[in-house]
């Protein structure tokens, strides 16, 4: 098994991936304490909400409050902030003064619901903010070595383990919305208590057995809320949650697309961490069904708008895709667990796909404002004129907070801890996972990486110092590329392919360059024809990056464009377009109107036009408009 690169070992120095973490670092975590000030989750904590007052305390509040330290932790590793740290610390202060003397803690329950924990655990997202809770607490942690958030979140820990489990007077439920599992991993990896191991596994391996938890839950009669029944047809049964079967006989991806990613990344943990051979066969099995059959090619996951889930099989709406961003952030957590399990680059693939499509296209450029949902088609007159009655989800325009605020502090946390997923290691031996302009340094080994990737074909890769038992260099060459060159010194050399990496021993030299070039053509793609919304449609793709057209570049008709497979593009880098970014441009050809609603079949009248691409991750920061990935093909 690798290990991901702590944080603090690695620096991230220019190009994109630098950008963005920056304006995370410098904007973004401010605003949203800001949010989380102005909308009462910050102090909230105190516990002295009374009804009537304003700023109600939500289920899920807690989540946000722990996904924000999160960020922040992540943040001080490689840029110290003393006044962050210390409103860090005076919330961690709060938390203290207000866990009852048993170890539990959360705002919801102790002032909006009293006497009612831990009897609603299908809908009121308790262990949820448990976990997230926990997860900050080890990132505060491992950044600034204060123990007194870890203590906290260990005392709510430890009486959650005498509450959950198999003997007799415990409950023997799980959450409703999963998340703690990765949480209590985490901590089982940190503090080697295999209690936090062993709850973790039972609330992977209890799920969806029958009796059915929730079944008994809701005829409990201390319930203190009503009950979602899920009245959508197709979901009546327990598979939004992933409850409606154990996890061994599960087959395809299902539900809730946010739970179902986490719960993943967690049967992920305890499969590998119990050597659970029957889990790592059903891993394998959902990634092979989400992957091939219910992803957007943004690395969106999850395509019913309406309840933010998975339907069914090639099922990808463009228009009215719900592809949260925390789902293809929980598509990362998942992929990056089975990548660092199993040392095979086909999963971090996909994690690139969805880092450079669906989660980044979540922020806007300068880090103010957020995508809940992404999707891949806008038409600005539907939008305005609500014609579906969800404008709320399907916009052009991105927001600055959400009544659900999960997406802002999610995407913060990812962006600040960013550096992490570029390395990782295997006893003396480093894989180079993510390229960007970076430094790592791991013992008395230093590797620095200068790249405009994804924008650039070219990696370069220096040796600033080297220790004598590190010997071997894994670069990761993506499946989109299929032309690859390794130079050592400037020495070409030809190094077999396996599981997506190229392996280089030798007895490295303080100064040895290696040069890596991945051919990057633009590339046309087409989905699978069972994907009906795509039949005779064509995306553009160059490296990871998908692209888009926005109308601010193009056609006022977006949707009257044909491209056919031979169509040539050039491909342009401009510093001052969108913080700076690669851009496409063609010549197809635009559908001529004939004015005449229907009309006898005869062949379309086409005419020559020429259409600037963008990525997708950037649309919606300049004037508000149309947009779509999928443009209609021309065989003629």
């Amino acid at each position: 098994m690798l290990s991901q690169a702590p944080i603090k070992s690695v620096l991230l120095t220019d190009g994109f991936l630098y950008n963005k973490n920056k304006t995370n670092q410098e904007i973004t975590l401010q605003t949203q304490y800001l949010q989380l000030l102005e909308t009462g989750r910050l102090y909230c904590m105190r516990m002295d909400w009374k009804d009537n007052m304003p700023n109600r305390p939500h289920q899920f509040w807690d989540s946000d409050v722990a996904k924000w330290i999160e960020a922040l932790a992540y943040s001080l590793a490689s840029h110290p902030n003393g006044e962050f740290e210390k409103k860090a610390d005076e919330i961690i202060d709060i938390m203290e003064s207000s866990q009852l003397e048993d170890g539990y803690l959360n705002t919801y329950f102790q002032t909006v619901a009293k006497g009612k924990r831990f009897t609603n655990l299908k809908d009121d997202h308790e262990l949820y903010c448990a976990g997230h809770l926990i997860e900050a607490s080890i990132a505060y942690y491992l950044t600034t070595k204060k123990d007194k958030f870890l203590n906290i979140m260990c005392r709510y820990a430890d009486l959650l383990c005498s509450v959950f489990g198999k003997d007799k007077g415990q409950l023997h439920g799980y959450p409703g919305h999963e998340e703690i599992e990765l949480a209590l991993i985490k901590l089982y990896r940190l503090t080697n208590e295999t209690k936090y191991l062993d709850l973790a596994t039972y609330f992977v391996l209890e799920r969806g057995k029958q009796p059915n938890y929730f079944d008994i839950e809701k005829a409990n009669a201390r319930n203190h809320t009503k009950f979602n029944n899920y009245k959508i047809p197709t979901l009546k049964s327990y598979a939004y949650i992933q409850a409606h079967m154990p996890i061994l006989e599960q087959k395809e991806v299902v539900g809730h697309s946010v739970r179902a990613l986490y719960y993943l990344a967690g049967v992920a943990d305890v499969a590998y961490e119990t050597n659970n051979h029957k889990l790592i066969k059903t891993c394998h099995r959902l990634y092979s069904n989400l992957v091939e059959k219910k992803m957007y090619i943004t690395g969106g996951i999850g395509s019913s708008l309406k309840v933010e889930s998975f339907s069914f099989d090639y099922d990808l709406p463009n228009d009215l895709a719900y592809a949260e961003t925390c789902a293809a952030i929980a598509l990362i957590f998942f992929t990056n667990r089975m990548f660092l399990y199993e040392k095979d680059g086909q999963y971090l693939d996909v994690l690139e796909r969805a880092l450079y499509n669906g989660v980044l296209s979540g922020m806007s450029l300068d880090g103010t404002s957020f995508f809940y949902s992404n999707p891949l088609e806008v038409k600005k007159q539907a939008v305005d004129m609500d014609v579906l009655g969800l404008k709320s989800n399907m916009g052009y325009e991105r927001k600055k907070w959400f009544g659900c605020a999960c997406c802002p502090p999610n995407i913060a946390r990812l962006l600040s801890s960013l550096g992490s997923y570029v390395y990782a290691t295997d006893n003396h031996d480093i894989y180079v996972s993510l390229y960007t302009s970076s430094t790592f340094t791991n013992k008395e080994t230093t590797l620095l990486v200068k790249t405009n990737y994804p924008f650039d074909e070219t990696i370069n890769i220096n040796m600033d110092q080297v220790c004598n038992s590190f010997n071997t260099l894994y670069l990761r060459i993506p499946s989109w590329c299929s032309n690859y060159t390794v130079k050592v010194n400037k020495k070409n050399i030809v190094v077999p392919l396996e599981k997506g990496f190229i392996k280089i021993t030798r007895s490295w030299q303080k100064d040895d360059k290696i040069t890596l070039n991945l051919s990057m053509p633009v590339t046309k793609v087409m989905a699978n024809p069972k994907v009906r919304q795509n039949i005779n449609k064509l995306a553009l793709q160059r490296g990871p990056i998908v692209y888009c057209l926005e109308q601010v570049d193009n056609s006022d008709d977006l949707f009257s464009l044909y491209m056919s497979k031979d169509d040539k593009f050039t491909i342009h880098y401009d510093q001052s377009l969108l913080g700076g970014c690669t851009y496409l441009i063609g010549n197809i050809k635009k559908a001529v109107s004939s004015h005449k609603l229907y009309s006898k079949v005869s062949p379309i009248k086409l005419e020559d036009t020429t259409i600037k691409a963008i990525p997708y991750a950037l649309f919606a920061n300049r004037a508000p408009g149309d947009m779509i990935v999928w443009i209609n093909r021309r065989f003629l």
